[in-house]
């Protein structure tokens, strides 16, 4: 359904999309590929990464991909990006999904979850960024979408995720500040913060049990729903749009005592 769905709107374009391996990367990768644009992929698990190639290119997408990568080594960053323009020549679209992020309350968050979750959310953010912006101000009329969180903008009380909150935040700020950097180069620089969304992801953290979810759309979110708003902030259609943190969940955030999973789940 996804494939089916193409208006070429990113017709010509190269984009890059990291952790294209399930979820959110994955449904990325279909839906840019219908869009027109020639995706080059990324992702630290080979086996649902060529799963996600197989996928677009058996709807008639044009994708590679490189994993495994780790791209919370400045190296592995780096390494991604110059495989990329090795193959492609340019990058027009660079989309920051990969994450990792561990939970637990505040008195139980160990030294190590704090790192793990910065480096993984955060760093990885930082340095992927860095290595494509020479190519992105080459390009000129360039963009990036950033994956951020509600949990940026709101606390829960039920759930620890006081590393992944930290770490949402901050992108949200490095997002402001990249599309300050880069208007000169006419590098645009958006974030895209879901809600709750049904991912292998979410169901992992949250387990089998059915979670009741207050939103006022009347439903939990959809990998396409954050994926549309992503292409949107991508695309020619948002030429004028820059620095700007998308919310995306079915008006969740704007709600009191809602008591459920809010976590951006890629």
């Amino acid at each position: 359904m996804i494939a089916s769905e193409g208006k070429g709107r990113l017709l010509g374009k190269v984009a890059f999309i990291s952790g294209i391996g399930r979820g959110i990367g994955r449904t990325a990768a279909q839906l840019f590929a219908a869009e027109g644009a020639t995706v080059f992929g990324c992702d630290v698990d080979v086996t649902t990464a060529e799963e996600t190639v197989s996928l677009v290119r058996d709807a008639g997408g044009t994708i590679t991909c490189l994993a495994p990568v780790d791209l919370g080594q400045s190296e592995g960053a780096r390494a991604w990006i110059d495989a990329g323009i090795a193959e492609h020549g340019r990058l027009d679209i660079l989309y920051n999904n990969a994450g990792s992020a561990r939970f637990g309350p505040i008195e139980a968050v160990t030294d190590e979850d704090w790192r793990f979750t910065l480096r993984n959310e955060l760093d990885l953010v930082m340095w992927t960024t860095r290595a494509a912006w020479p190519h992105l101000a080459a390009r000129g009329g360039s963009a990036v979408v950033n994956v951020g969180s509600i949990s940026a903008i709101r606390g829960h009380v039920l759930m620890g995720q006081s590393a992944h909150s930290a770490t949402k935040g901050a992108l949200v700020a490095l997002t402001v500040q990249h599309a300050a950097e880069g208007s000169p180069h006419r590098i645009r620089v958006n974030a895209v913060s879901p809600g709750p969304i049904e991912t292998p992801a979410l169901r992992g953290l949250i387990g089998d049990d059915a979670v009741e979810v207050p939103i006022p759309l009347g439903r939990p979110g959809r990998p396409e729903d954050v994926v549309r708003a992503a292409l949107f902030l991508t695309s020619d259609d948002a030429e004028w749009i820059t620095g700007v943190n998308l919310v995306v969940d079915g008006g969740f955030s704007v709600i009191q005592g809602a008591q459920t999973v809010a976590v951006a789940a890629r």
